[in-house]
C-alpha cells in the first residue's frame, strides 16, 4: 500500500501558486483539484505521466474519509473493486485527478481575476451535494415552546435576515430550570432540520451533556472526553493559512496574549518568552512536511529557555507542562492528521474532568474556528434566509465572559456574514455586563429562566424593554417555574413574552 504520491511538476506548481494566494494549505487545494476533475472528467480523466511534482501523503489527503472517496470514485469511475495502487499511488485514479483537476482550479482562478475570495465564491457555488446546492441551515424555523395564558405556539426563526440581524442567542437560568434541555432541544433541531448541513462545537462544562446518549445519536455527535481514556482534540492551534515570517509573529503575539488573559500570573517577561519560544518552534518545522509546533515543542524549548538562564519552573513552564503533559490538543506523531476544517465538524468537547487549562482549551479551539472563519466566503443568502455553517455553543458561559477573548467578540461581530453563530449557555442575564465589550447589543436572542439576583438594567439591556418594565420582570424572573421563559417578543406591541420552554427529552 503507497503511503504518497507525487504529483506532476504542472500540478504542484498551481497548488503552491494557489496556497500563498488563498491561503488554504496544499492538501486542501488537492482535494479541491481532485473532485473538480472528478466531477467534470470522471471516467475520462487521462493518465498522468508527470511524477516530478510534490509530495502528498496518504493520511494528509485521505485522512479519515477513505470510505467516502472510495465511494465517489467507484461512483464516478463505475469501478466496483479497485486495488490499494488503483486508489492512492502514483499510478492511481487519485493522483490524475489531482494533475488534472490543478488545471482546471488554475483556469477557474484565471476566470476570477486572480482574485482569491472569488475563486472561494465560485467554488462554493458550483460545489452541488446531492443535486442541491449549499443550503446547510437555510430554512431554520425551531418549535421553542407555548405561550403561558394563551397557549400559543412559538417559533424561533434563526436565520431570517429580514426579521432579525443575526443568529446569536443566549439561554439563562439557574441550575434546574430546564435551560440545558431546551438548549439541546433547539440544536437537535437544527442538525435535522439542515439535514445535518449546519455543525455545532459544543464545550460541555459540567460534562452532563455528554452522557445523554440520546442526544449524541439524533444530533449525531462526536463527543471527545478530555482528560479520559486518552482522549485528546484532533485540533493544532498552530496551523495557520500561511508560514510567512509576519504571519507567524503575529500569530505568536497573539497565542502569548491568549495565554496572559487567560492566567493573570503570566507577566509582560513571560509573554515575550512565551512569543519567541512559539517562533522558534516554527521555525525547527519549517523544512518538514508539517511546517507548525505541538505544545511538545514550545513547552521543550522554554524548558531549554529556562535552564540556560538558570531560571526558576514559574507559571508559565507549568501551564505549558500540563499542556504538553496531558495532551489536550493534536501532536507530532499521532495516528491520525489534525482536523482540516473544524467549521465542517459536529464536536462535543467535554471539559469537565480537567481540573484546569478548561478556559484556555476553549479560547485556543475557538481562535482556529475564527481564523478558519476569516478565509471562508459568505454564506449564501436564499430567500431571506442566511445558510448557518456552524454554531459555536459555550456552555457556563460565565466562566468565559468576563476573559477578554478577542477571538470571541470577532466571531460575534463578523461571524454573520460567514454563517457561524455563537450560541451561550449561563446562569444570569448579569454575565453579560462586560464593561470591555457589549455582548447584550449583539445577542439577537435571548431566553431568560429563572434567576436569582438579577439586575434591572442587565435585563433593559439583553431584552431591549422600558426600565419599569425591566424593574417588573426583576421579582418575577426569580419567582418563575422551571421551564418557565421570558423572552423578547416578536410582537412589536409586546415588550416581552412568557413562554413554557420545550425539552429535548420530551421531543426525542
Amino acid at each position: 500500500m503507497a503511503d504518497r504520491l507525487y504529483t506532476s511538476s504542472d500540478a504542484d506548481e498551481v497548488l503552491s501558486a494557489l496556497r500563498f494566494e488563498t491561503k488554504l494549505e496544499k492538501a486542501t487545494l488537492a482535494r479541491m483539484a481532485f473532485a473538480l476533475s472528478l466531477a467534470a472528467e470522471g471516467p475520462d480523466v487521462a493518465q498522468s505521466t508527470g511524477f516530478t511534482g510534490g509530495e502528498m501523503k496518504r493520511p494528509t489527503f485521505v485522512g479519515d474519509n477513505e470510505v467516502f472517496l472510495r465511494t465517489m470514485i467507484r461512483h464516478a469511475h463505475g469501478e466496483l473493486d479497485m486495488d490499494e495502487d488503483r486508489f492512492f499511488s502514483n499510478r492511481s485514479i487519485v493522483k490524475n485527478h489531482i494533475d488534472s483537476g490543478a488545471a482546471l482550479l488554475e483556469k477557474m482562478f484565471q476566470e476570477c481575476g486572480r482574485d482569491p475570495d472569488r475563486l472561494l465564491a465560485r467554488l462554493v457555488d458550483e460545489v452541488e451535494f446531492s443535486g442541491r446546492r449549499e443550503t446547510a441551515g437555510q430554512g431554520l424555523d425551531i418549535f421553542i415552546g407555548r405561550t403561558v395564558l394563551q397557549r400559543n405556539d412559538l417559533v424561533l426563526e434563526l436565520n431570517n435576515t429580514a426579521r432579525h440581524a443575526n443568529s446569536h442567542l443566549a439561554i439563562m437560568g439557574k441550575p434546574g430550570t430546564g435551560k440545558t434541555q431546551f438548549l439541546l432541544k433547539i440544536l437537535a433541531d437544527i442538525r435535522l432540520q439542515s439535514n445535518f448541513g449546519t455543525h455545532f462545537i459544543y464545550f460541555d462544562y459540567k460534562g452532563d451533556v455528554v452522557d445523554n446518549e440520546r442526544f449524541l445519536e439524533v444530533a449525531k455527535v462526536q463527543p471527545f472526553r478530555l482528560l479520559q481514556g486518552g482522549q485528546s482534540l484532533p485540533i493544532n492551534p498552530f496551523i495557520l493559512p500561511a508560514y510567512d515570517e509576519q504571519t507567524i509573529n503575529v500569530s505568536a503575539r497573539e497565542k502569548a496574549e491568549s495565554f496572559a488573559s487567560i492566567n493573570s500570573k503570566l507577566g509582560v517577561v513571560q509573554k515575550g518568552t512565551l512569543t519567541e519560544a512559539i517562533r522558534a518552534a516554527y521555525a525547527a518545522r519549517a523544512d518538514s512536511a508539517t511546517p507548525f509546533p505541538d505544545f511538545h515543542d514550545v513547552h521543550q524549548i522554554v524548558a531549554a529557555m529556562y535552564e540556560e538562564d538558570n531560571k526558576k519552573d514559574d507559571s508559565l513552564v507549568e501551564v505549558l507542562r500540563d499542556l504538553a503533559d496531558f495532551d489536550l490538543f493534536w501532536r507530532h506523531g499521532s495516528d491520525a492528521p489534525p482536523i482540516d476544517r473544524l467549521s465542517s465538524r459536529t464536536l462535543l468537547i467535554d471539559v469537565h474532568a480537567m481540573p484546569v487549562l478548561k478556559e484556555l482549551a476553549a479560547y485556543l479551539t475557538i481562535e482556529r474556528l475564527y481564523k478558519e472563519m476569516a478565509l471562508l466566503p459568505d454564506s449564501p443568502v436564499k430567500d431571506g434566509r442566511r445558510a448557518i455553517r456552524t454554531i459555536l455553543v459555550i456552555d457556563e458561559a460565565h466562566n468565559y465572559l468576563s476573559q477578554k477573548n478577542i477571538f470571541l467578540q470577532r466571531i460575534i461581530r463578523e461571524g454573520r456574514s460567514k454563517g457561524i453563530v455563537v450560541f451561550f449557555a449561563s446562569q444570569s442575564p448579569n454575565d453579560y455586563q462586560q464593561k470591555f465589550f457589549n455582548f447584550q447589543e449583539l445577542l439577537e436572542f435571548a431566553f431568560i429562566f429563572q434567576c436569582e439576583g438579577v439586575s434591572a438594567g442587565s435585563v433593559q439591556d439583553i431584552l431591549g424593554c422600558g426600565p419599569k418594565t425591566a424593574k417588573d420582570l426583576q421579582t418575577e424572573i426569580a419567582r418563575m417555574e422551571p421551564w418557565q421563559v421570558i423572552a423578547r417578543s416578536q410582537e412589536k406591541t409586546e415588550e416581552f413574552v412568557k413562554f413554557t420552554a420545550e425539552a429535548f427529552y420530551k421531543s426525542y
